[in-house]
């Protein structure tokens, strides 16, 4: 079973639906033990960083996510959930992340570009990963984000997009991944994705 995280901060029902498409058990969960016994773990997310570590903090998930990941099972985090894998973002100050991954959280230059980055956006493949297998360089992903990630390793990143800046739209390290586009609102080769997630908890 896949837990699907929520802790107040998403689209819960349609990532959930998602992946019912892709033929994965996916549920809703909102107990840290739920979480914590889970296979594998999806944390999504929109709004304010800030408000949802606070949020992640007082619903007891924290310390649940970390020990996900340090038994190794498969993590995703989507957009906001993403974001939160790092050490900290600049949104509304400096605020600390769960600290998975090295690296801040950042805004979006202003000028020409209009913030948010909303649309769709081609994603260049910049290192293999059974996240990303079936699908072709360059396609096109569903963004809505202010803010973008800079990990401290480049190693990190898994594909880029570019808007104004070459940003990581995909990263990941052993069984944790994190996605900045919706894959749930990104037609097929989003819910490939979602697939390929899949295929490493049945692995």
């Amino acid at each position: 079973m896949i837990a699907v995280i929520d802790y107040g901060m998403g689209n819960l029902r349609s990532v959930q639906k998602a992946f019912q498409r892709v033929g994965c058990q996916a549920e809703i969960v909102r107990d840290p033990a739920a979480v914590a016994a889970a296979r594998a773990v999806v944390l999504p997310g929109v709004g304010a960083f800030r408000d949802a570590m606070a949020n992640l903090q007082s619903a007891g998930m924290v310390e649940a996510i970390h020990r996900v990941v340090a038994a190794g099972r498969p993590f995703l985090g989507i957009c906001l959930g993403l974001q939160l894998l790092f050490e900290s973002s600049e949104e509304f100050g400096h605020h600390r992340g769960l600290g998975i991954f090295p690296g801040t959280v950042k805004r979006f230059p202003e000028g020409e570009l209009k913030v948010p980055h909303m649309g769709w956006n081609q994603v260049s493949v910049t290192n293999a990963s059974p996240l990303m297998e079936g699908i072709p360089d360059r396609s096109a992903f569903y963004f809505v984000h202010s803010y973008y990630v800079e990990p401290a390793d480049p190693r990190l990143v898994i594909a880029s997009a570019d808007y104004g800046l070459t940003f990581a739209a995909v990263v990941g390290r052993q069984n944790v991944y994190g996605i900045q586009f919706h894959p749930e609102k990104s037609s097929t080769l989003g819910l490939r994705i979602l697939e390929n997630f899949g295929k490493t908890v049945r692995a």
